[in-house]
């Protein structure tokens, strides 16, 4: 199953979308999320995909200060840009997050990581870096695993405006080295290719 585009009304503006967003019901596992507002429902992810983000969420867990949280369904805000995402992976201050609120704002996030998947893909290497770099979330880790020249990781960083600069890309197998404060060497030569 493939992402599906649920609302596409051009007359709708934050507040609508995410009521609507919040009161359908929706399949259950499924990834509700609004993109250049638009609310799309995608299928739960694959065992590949979900062992990527599992082996990013423990190294993570290792270098973060004990007022950190890493979490993998916090939906972020960036009402500037129509969009109400739910990363792969957010990296916030626990201080930011509301127990009585269903979202976080996007700003907040430290860190933000998306693993592509088939019917993602576009949304995470063009709409969702450009919505993260605009709400000023400092780094964001691509993990393409459709990459067309074979799995790729790119993270992102010194976000202006709705762009962020490359801090550094390679394949999968390669280490990536997510700045302070990180700190952290990356091992990507157990992430699944298939």
């Amino acid at each position: 199953m493939s992402a599906l585009t649920v609302d596409h009304d051009p007359g709708r503006d934050w507040n609508d979308l995410v009521r609507l967003r919040e009161e359908m019901e929706w399949p259950e596992g499924s990834k509700v999320e609004i993109i250049e507002g638009v609310i799309t429902v995608s299928p739960s992810a694959a065992n590949g995909h979900n062992l990527v983000a599992q082996r990013v969420h423990r190294l993570l867990y290792s270098v973060l200060p004990d007022d950190w949280g890493v979490f993998q369904t916090l939906s972020v805000a960036v009402p500037s840009k129509l969009g109400m995402f739910i990363p792969d992976l957010v990296v916030i201050p626990l201080t930011d997050v509301e127990p009585t609120q269903t979202y976080v704002p996007a700003g907040a996030a430290e860190l933000v990581v998306e693993v592509t998947s088939p019917s993602n893909a576009r949304h995470d290497r063009i709409s969702k870096p450009a919505a993260y770099a605009t709400a000023g979330v400092p780094l964001y880790l691509l993990i393409d695993r459709w990459a067309p020249g074979g799995p790729t990781i790119t993270l992102y960083g010194e976000p202006r405006g709705d762009v962020y600069r490359v801090l550094s890309a390679c394949k999968f197998g390669e280490p990536v080295r997510l700045p302070e404060p990180f700190g952290l060497d990356l091992d990507t030569s157990a992430f699944p290719t298939d």
